[in-house]
């Protein structure tokens, strides 16, 4: 079946570029229908059409061809310009394969969302090719977002930056990161609407629009143009950075982000990681981004998800008075959903339905009913490459500069094999990646110790119960 062979395609892309870059641009990429040997693929926004044409068109053509040999060749499409209807997909993707040309011109990047009734206006000239940032979400400010113990310093910073005095710089760059659904992209909202209400120029991109809106550029010869227009603002806000692909992109990320910071002028980022573990990231980048004040966002205890449930429960009574969720009913559900705020409010409104559609009470047997598919097993311990170096190191009394040297005495390269191996079965990093993070070495070199430790694992039991216990003390 077609399906088939395109889980089977994916499954080699991620295995070839790694899971960073296969995540970044080809997670979304989805296969719609083959006809007459032509696999018609599509992504949501016109930005992935046109890199994946531009940079790995011929590789995933190739992997295809490998896998299916009546596929002679590919077509990309964008999903929401051109529906689900294969027929459509195919009129469009038979004519010439383009890009944003010069007729695409670039409205000034200062002219941020000036009320939300504007939001659409911006959308819509994001999409024809037009960089204006992405609007402000008005229900995202400070009021609404709720302070507890994990995210208070996040919090404060935030505040801090919105209400410096007379614009000045500080904590420059803030750099917020945190998992999914913690609160992090709230910030950025609510320090985006804090400095616009001061008459202040703002914009907020994600990477994606970033990245898009220089790509255009270059494309409209307008490149120095984009360039002045980002410079010329009170505050960058960049969400997702980790996103950020592509050497000429981050070269001109970095000169962006020392033009605005030696102006004086306010960044503040988010990524779901530390700049330190950005590996996608040209190193000056990560350092830049590193010298400003870094915040993590921690998972929400037990207390902040209780407030976050009462907030939105009493909220929907407003609008719905009969929608009562006992104390009881919202203890349940803070202590079941740990994961994130996304899943908090999704756990909201399925009580809401089950109450306005049923028109019967909240109680824990109907709680637990509702919000089955959001209660997830404790989601396994994040291995970082720089705590397994350190273990192992310590393990086998060697240094971790030691094991990142050009040393190649036995009582070194045992251990530096060892914890390649655990880099690449307990992390997502790839081959290359994991090299880079040891001494900047090449993949093939990784893809040697790791077979060369599996192959003696099999040999040697002694070696496998101590690998064993290393998986244990860094999991735990």
């Amino acid at each position: 079946m077609a399906s088939d062979v395109w889980a089977r395609v994916k499954r080699r892309l991620r295995a070839e570029l790694g899971e960073d870059i296969f995540a970044s641009w080809f997670g979304r990429l989805e296969l719609d229908s083959v006809v007459e040997g032509c696999a018609y693929l599509t992504v949501p926004t016109r930005f992935l059409k046109s890199w994946i044409e531009s940079h790995y068109a011929d590789r995933v053509l190739a992997v295809y061809r490998s896998e299916a040999g009546d596929v002679g060749r590919i077509s990309i499409g964008v999903r929401n310009t051109l529906g689900r209807d294969p027929a459509a997909q195919r009129r469009t993707s038979e004519a010439p394969r383009t890009t944003p040309t010069a007729s695409m011109a670039m409205p000034s990047m200062t002219s941020e969302i000036k009320s939300p009734s504007m939001a659409s206006a911006h959308e819509d000239r994001s999409e024809s090719g037009d960089l204006g940032g992405a609007p402000l979400d008005s229900r995202l400010t400070f009021d609404s977002f709720i302070v507890g113990r994990s995210n208070a310093l996040a919090h404060a910073a935030a505040d801090r930056v919105a209400h410096a005095q007379n614009g000045q710089a500080i904590y420059n760059p803030l750099y917020l990161h945190a998992g999914v659904g913690l609160g992090k992209t709230h910030l950025l909202h609510a320090i985006g609407h804090e400095v616009r209400a001061q008459g202040r120029r703002v914009i907020y991109l994600t990477a994606d629009r970033f990245m898009y809106g220089f790509v255009a550029s270059l494309k409209a010869q307008t490149s120095l143009a984009f360039k002045e227009r980002l410079r010329g603002i009170d505050l960058l806000v960049i969400d997702d950075v980790q996103f950020i692909q592509g050497k000429q992109i981050q070269q001109e990320f970095g000169h962006t982000l020392n033009a605005l910071i030696d102006a004086g002028r306010q960044i503040v980022i988010a990524a779901d990681r530390p700049p330190a573990d950005l590996e996608n990231l040209d190193e000056r980048v990560r350092s830049r981004l590193a010298g400003g004040l870094v915040v993590e966002v921690s998972a929400l205890d037990e207390a902040l998800r209780t407030s976050i449930l009462t907030t939105r429960i009493d909220a929907l009574k407003t609008i719905h008075p009969t929608f009562e969720v006992g104390s009881s009913v919202i203890a349940y559900v803070a202590r079941a959903i740990t994961a994130n705020g996304r899943d908090l409010e999704g756990a909201v409104n399925r009580l809401l339905a089950h109450a306005t559609l049923t028109s019967s009470a909240i109680t824990l047997e109907t709680a637990e009913t509702a919000i089955r598919d959001l209660v997830r097993n404790r989601e396994p311990k994040r291995v970082k490459i720089e705590d397994i170096q350190k273990l192992v190191a310590s393990r086998y009394n060697v240094s971790r500069s030691d094991i990142l040297s050009e040393r190649r005495t036995a009582a070194v390269v045992r251990p530096r094999q060892i914890a390649m191996y655990l880099s690449k079965v307990l992390t997502l990093r790839s081959l290359p990646e994991i090299g880079r993070r040891f001494g900047g070495r090449d993949h093939t070199t990784v893809l040697h110790a790791v077979r060369k430790i599996e192959k003696a694992l099999g040999e040697d039991h002694a070696l496998s119960d101590e690998v064993e216990l290393l998986k244990r003390m860094l999991q735990e």
